[in-house]
């Protein structure tokens, strides 16, 4: 016999059954008993019993030959609609979105046997509250984000009446401090990577502000030497595909603004130079042990294999431990870029144009904390407007 349990919806009793398919898979049904909660408890246990006894568990194997209706169970319905919603995002947000599904959302509801339609706000609410306890307020917000499209599809497409999440308080959002390196800490930085394979990475991300699907997807064709310019206009991310990492080149950013020309500084130029040759010398003193699937990239290693994102990520912080250095991410080499343009009077706007922001409001939330220096401008101009006598605003003590 297999498992199952009352559960209350809209006033009426449902059976909800649990067993394994053929694959060993958890599956749920639910089975309206047509009771009414009020008075009628011992009869809905009694029907319980006997939809229990009677219930055969379908030979049904493949996921996408479930009815998508609103039987199916909730984690099941997750999975068929990412398929859907393939098509219409970007192969990292699909790539985020499997590994949120794959933990901890199908593992939390998958253990609760919830199908769609008994998915509730209360359901949901306390999976956040769960989730608090390990991870922060900003992560279970991508998980809020992701069950509410997600639901919203389903509402689209009157398999349930509303969305939950609507009911739903989405936990507050932390206030983001990045991590930054100083000038002395930046400059021991680029010492110690001379001549290895982070060399690259690193000083493009602190020069130029440039994220790691950015430098990875850096081109010889996007170098003008003769006009002295940078255009930042390919990426090379890693995504999911089919339950498997892969390398994924794209002449598409992250956002329109993305797309940026930036100029080419002569001890850039200079180092760029020195690099295209110390390829053309590892390309002739390897011969056919060279590859050449990557001949326009600019970070690869030694035998022309191009630079992996992965590596950037997980190498990175080990380096900087290694060689006593405080351990910041990667990407915080792009706040460090930030910070020393905003320490030498740089306006914002112009950061935002550099950093390659979609709007001003994202270079601002994320860096006003350390704009000090317009801040000692607008109280010299206090003093100024109130015929005060200014005696000079000391500088912000690093």
């Amino acid at each position: 016999m297999v498992a199952g349990h009352l559960q209350e919806k809209s006033g009426q009793f449902y059976a909800v059954l649990s067993y394994k398919d053929t694959k060993g898979k958890r599956r749920t049904k639910w089975v309206p008993t047509g009771l009414m909660v009020r008075g009628n408890k011992k009869r809905a246990e009694a029907m319980l019993s006997e939809i229990r006894r009677k219930f055969v568990p379908p030979e049904q194997e493949d996921d996408d030959e479930i009815p998508l209706d609103v039987n199916i169970s909730f984690v099941h319905y997750l999975d068929r609609w990412l398929k859907i919603a393939k098509t219409t995002i970007k192969p990292a947000t699909y790539t985020s979105y499997s590994q949120m599904i794959r933990s901890p959302i199908r593992p939390y509801f998958e253990e609760k046997g919830l199908t769609l339609i008994g998915v509730q706000a209360s359901d949901i609410q306390e999976f956040y509250l769960q989730q608090l306890d390990r991870v922060s307020a900003n992560t279970v917000i991508h998980y809020h984000a992701l069950l509410h499209k997600a639901l919203k599809y389903a509402v689209k497409t009157d398999l349930i009446p509303v969305n939950p999440v609507d009911k739903v308080d989405r936990p507050k959002k932390n206030a983001f401090t990045p991590s930054f390196y100083d000038k002395e800490e930046i400059n021991k930085l680029f010492d110690l990577v001379d001549g290895t394979e982070l060399e690259l990475p690193v000083k493009l991300a602190a020069f130029y502000g440039l994220r790691r699907s950015e430098c990875i997807g850096l081109r010889w064709s996007a170098i003008d030497f003769n006009n002295n310019t940078l255009t930042v206009n390919h990426t090379v991310t890693t995504v999911e595909v089919d339950g498997k990492e892969v390398e994924l080149a794209s002449d598409t950013a992250k956002t329109k603004s993305s797309l940026r020309t930036l100029p080419l500084v002569p001890v850039f130029k200079e180092l760029l130079l020195k690099k295209q040759a110390e390829q053309k010398e590892f390309r002739r003193l390897c011969g056919k042990a060279y590859c050449t699937d990557y001949l326009d990239y600019i970070c690869v290693d030694q035998l022309g294999k191009r630079t992996s994102p992965d590596y950037i990520t997980e190498y990175f912080p080990k380096f900087l431990k290694k060689n006593g250095l405080r351990v910041i991410r990667f990407h915080d080499l792009r706040h460090s870029c930030a910070s020393m343009l905003l320490a030498n009077g740089v306006p914002m706007k112009q950061i935002q144009d550099w950093m390659g922001h979609s709007d001003f409001s994202t270079t601002a939330n994320i860096y006003a904390h350390l704009d000090y220096q317009s801040k000692v401008t607008s109280a010299e101009a206090m003093l100024a407007g109130l015929g005060l006598k200014a005696t000079g605003i000391e500088p912000l003590s690093e």
